[in-house]
C-alpha cells in the first residue's frame, strides 16, 4: 500500500500518552502515579530482555524456547517500531512493562490488522500497570487507522485474558494443543478488538 493515506497511517506515535485522568490512576493502584509511558528506544533492549526472557525460561506464555539477546531485541525494536507503536512503562528509571504491535499477515488485505503483545515484569504483575499500558497502545493504533487488533494468548492465562477483556477484546478462536513447550501441549486462544 502506498500513497498519502498509507504514509499518514504509518506516522510515528506521540512520544508520551496522557490517556487516563489522575483519579483513575489513584483508584486503580496508588503506586501507578510513578509510572510513565513512552515510546521505546533501542537502549531499552536490555531491560526488555530482562522482562521477556523470564517468560521464555519460566512459562508457556511465550512459545520461544531460547532467551533473546540484547542485540536481537534491538533489531526487533527497530523493525517493529519503524511501522507500529512499541511503548514501555517506566517507574523510577526502570522498565516495568512493554507493549507493541506487529503486522498480522503479509497480504495487502490485512494492512489494517495488527497483532498485539503486552508483557509486565514478573515483580510488577497484578500491579495494575498492564491496563494503562495496553490502553495507550490501542490509542496509538487508533491514531494510525488500524481497524483490527488481535491478541494471541497461550492458555491457561487468566491474567492476560482479564486484561484483554478489560480493554474491550473478545475471544474469537481457540486452538487446542497448538503449541508444545516444556514437554506438554498448550492451547492458544485469540482475542480481537475492532477499533
Amino acid at each position: 500500500m502506498t500513497g498519502p493515506d498509507h504514509a499518514a497511517r504509518l506516522s510515528p506515535a506521540p512520544a508520551r500518552y496522557n490517556f487516563l485522568p489522575r483519579r483513575i490512576f489513584e483508584k486503580t493502584c496508588p503506586d501507578l502515579m510513578n509510572i510513565s509511558i513512552r515510546n521505546v528506544t533501542p537502549q531499552d533492549a536490555s531491560q526488555i530482555c530482562d522482562i521477556y526472557n523470564y517468560y521464555i525460561r519460566e512459562t508457556t506464555i511465550s512459545f520461544e524456547q531460547q532467551p533473546v539477546s540484547v542485540q536481537e531485541m534491538q533489531e526487533r525494536i527497530e523493525s517493529y517500531s519503524s511501522t507500529w507503536p512499541w511503548l514501555v512503562a517506566e517507574r523510577d528509571g526502570r522498565l516495568v512493562g512493554y507493549t507493541y504491535a506487529s503486522r498480522w499477515r503479509t497480504r495487502a488485505a490485512y494492512d489494517n490488522t495488527v497483532e498485539s503483545a503486552v508483557y509486565v515484569s514478573n515483580d510488577a504483575r497484578q500491579s495494575g500497570v498492564g491496563l494503562p499500558l495496553y490502553t495507550a497502545l490501542l490509542d496509538a493504533l487508533r491514531q494510525q487507522a488500524v481497524h483490527t487488533v488481535i491478541g494471541g494468548i497461550a492458555l491457561p492465562n487468566p491474567g492476560s485474558v482479564a486484561l484483554h477483556e478489560k480493554c474491550g477484546f473478545r475471544k474469537v478462536a481457540h486452538f487446542a494443543e497448538a503449541g508444545r513447550k516444556f514437554d506438554r501441549w498448550i492451547d492458544v486462544g485469540f482475542w480481537q478488538i475492532l477499533l
